[in-house]
This record gives structure tokens, sequence and C-alpha cells, in this order.
């Protein structure tokens, strides 16, 4: 075997590792008060990491990302993708800041994720995933990455992480009404320029 192979072997057994470890944290239990479930999905060698704020109560309870309302207009309106290319693990790893739903706000909506689990687990994840793209969705993910910036001037700009191309997109919730009828050039202009990219990405 050659020191390359030997140094991918390596690799993939140190993220197998890792993921293993996500998989079985439960640092937030006593602050969230129930049982926490790490939802991440996707290779090492994923064509495209997808990275979000926090699973949905739906997510926590399946175990499988993006499978709501959310998740079914991002596939299908947005990507203009089937289930099979976005669920393809070589194509998309997708994960949030906070790996778990952190529960809910009294006043109404998801609590903001732990800041914790990004600096405790994400940082790991994105030096090994070898991606192609990086997309980011939602405004804490946004200000993760951009904390210089506003949502609505970053979701219009061709961005940059670690030297490869990245887009921010506000969340694709159905209640995220208002955005979207104050910012039409999203769903009219920019989504294409978002498409050709995630196709791009995929090869297809």
């Amino acid at each position: 075997m050659s020191s390359f192979n030997q140094a991918s072997d390596y690799n993939l057994q140190e993220f197998i590792n890792l993921q293993k470890q996500i998989n079985n944290c439960k640092h937030c239990q006593s602050a969230f008060g129930f049982q926490p479930h790490p939802i991440l999905f996707g290779n090492m060698n994923a064509k495209i990491m997808q990275i979000s704020q926090a699973p949905s109560r739906t997510v926590h309870n399946t175990g499988k990302p993006f499978n709501d309302a959310s998740g079914r207009r991002l596939r299908s309106e947005w990507y203009n993708i089937s289930d099979d290319v976005f669920y393809n693990p070589d194509n998309f790893y997708i994960v949030s800041l906070a790996h778990c739903y952190p529960g809910k706000n009294p006043g109404g909506g998801d609590k903001r994720p732990p800041k914790c689990c990004a600096e405790k687990w994400l940082s790991k994840e994105l030096e090994f995933v070898q991606n192609e793209l990086y997309i980011i969705i939602g405004s804490y993910a946004a200000e993760y990455f951009f904390p210089d910036g506003k949502l609505t001037d970053l979701v219009f700009q061709n961005l940059e992480i670690k030297g490869k191309p990245a887009f921010v997109l506000p969340h694709p919730s159905p209640l995220n009404i208002k955005w979207f009828r104050d910012y039409p050039d999203f769903l009219e202009e920019r989504i294409f320029d978002v498409r050709k990219s995630v196709y791009t990405a995929l090869g297809i």
C-alpha cells in the first residue's frame, strides 16, 4: 500500500471515529431537558457540504436531516433534485451548527443553536470533509461563518469558505414568508445561480 493510501485510510478512520463521538454526544442534555439526538449525514468525500442552524423537531423525531417541510422546499423547489440525489452520502454532507434539536422558546420558535456544538464538533468536521461547494442555510449559520455580514447581503454575494465557493441561503421554512415577499429577486433570479453551482458540483 502506498503512503498516500495509508494516509487516506488513516484520515477516514479518524473521520469515522469523529462521527461516532458526535452521535454519542450528550453534552447539552441538562440544558435541553431531554435526550439529545445528534443528526449528521454524509461521507468525507461528499461534493457539497450543507450547513444549517439546527435540526427541527420533526428531524429530531425521525433522525433524517431535512425530512420536513423546509427540506422538501429546499430539495424540490430550490435545488430541483430528487430525494435520491440529496440523500446520497457522496453528494451531500448535511450538518448543522447545533447537531441536535435545541427545543422551543417559550415565546415561539426554536431556541438559538448553542455555539458550543459548532466549536466542539463542526470545526472538526470542516477539517475532514473534502467538499467542492459550501451551502450555508439560515441567519445563525451565516453569522457563524460571516460574522460581519448581514443575511440579505450575503444571500446575493458570491462567497468563499476555505478558498472554495459558498452560498448563503435564507431558511426555507414556510414560516419565512415575509423575507421572500421583501426580497423577490431571490426566487426570481438568485436561486438559479445556486442551482447551477449545485448541478456543477454534482456533475449533473
